[in-house]
């Protein structure tokens, strides 16, 4: 079968990929040789897909459905195989790579196959977040000693320099970006718990499976705070929320909602709620996605 890239991934790609950066092109080849290597079917690509990988519906050669995803290094796949590893299926979808004896290539992931279009998002909006939340709860255990994931602080820290040059090139933003660096300092001014996070947790990452009602996928996985995981599913489903006339007041109640339910500091997820949309926002507008920019920029206004 022919193993296109998905225009979806290749619009994401595209706005972040480096100079010279020929891994989409070279993709349908990787995708032939990874299913071949390891005796697989392929059933389909899964389309729309993701922004980050090129995922494959493939069967082993004993019959079992499962998922084979391929992944640009700058994604990190290997910090997220890591992730999975540890997680060891609690919360979040199974690596099932030992069923590739020997088999071992950088940016391939063989995966417990689950529901792949049905997700938490497909719920009621108050029953999604609930079942989102129970899930990201399973995430939050100790990392491994010596892990190789990086800190909340250094994620962001990368992020703060691109952010503080969007507002160079853009006064508009510059008060967005000015509160929501220094909401950043305060918060890595105090000492917080150092938990492995889902690093990118949202409604749409929640799947259906068979061996657990929700299970956890795509990880791109960081190390912190708990409050740094919830602030992404705070603004899940922003379209919504900004089409509100009451969507202040519900994000401020989602904020205490979630907060509570998770044991989570209030002031603290509305402080990196404030920064990571703010930093979304900008990082929208630089690659000329405007609509989302808006959307996430007046969210931040509202924090």
């Amino acid at each position: 079968m022919a193993f296109e890239p998905p225009r979806r991934l290749i619009r994401a790609l595209g706005e972040t990929a480096p100079d010279g950066d020929d891994w989409l092109a070279k993709l349908p080849e990787a995708a032939e040789r990874a299913v071949a290597v390891r005796g697989l079917t392929a059933e389909r690509v899964q389309v729309p897909g993701g922004r980050s990988s090129l995922v494959v519906l493939v069967r082993t050669a004993g019959g079992s459905p499962t998922v084979l995803k391929l992944a640009p290094r700058r994604a990190r796949p290997e910090s997220e195989r890591a992730a999975l590893v540890h997680w060891g299926g609690l919360g979040a979808v199974q690596v099932r790579d030992e069923d590739a004896e020997g088999v071992s290539e950088e940016g391939v992931l063989l995966l417990e196959r689950l529901h792949p279009d049905v997700s938490v998002r497909s719920l009621p909006e108050a029953k999604a977040l609930l079942e989102a939340a129970g899930t990201l709860r399973r995430l939050w255990v100790e990392p491994p000693a010596s892990h190789p994931f990086e800190t909340v602080a250094e994620r962001t820290g990368r992020q703060a320099e691109a952010m503080r040059a969007g507002a160079v090139a853009d006064a508009e933003v510059a008060p967005l970006v000015d509160a929501a660096l220094a909401a950043r300092a305060e918060l890595l001014a105090e000492p917080s718990e150092q938990l492995l996070l889902h690093g990118t947790f949202r409604q749409s990452k929640v799947l259906a499976g068979d061996r657990m009602p929700w299970l956890a996928v795509g990880p791109d996985p960081v190390v912190g705070e708990t409050a740094f995981d919830l602030a992404r599913l705070v603004r899940d489903r922003v379209e919504d929320l900004i089409a509100q006339p009451s969507g202040a007041s519900t994000t401020r109640r989602r904020i205490k909602r979630l907060a509570e339910s998770l044991e989570v500091d209030q002031d603290r997820l509305r402080g990196w709620t404030l920064f990571r949309a703010v930093e979304s926002g900008v990082r929208a507008r630089r690659v000329g996605r405007e609509q989302d920019a808006e959307l996430l920029l007046e969210f931040a206004g509202w924090l």
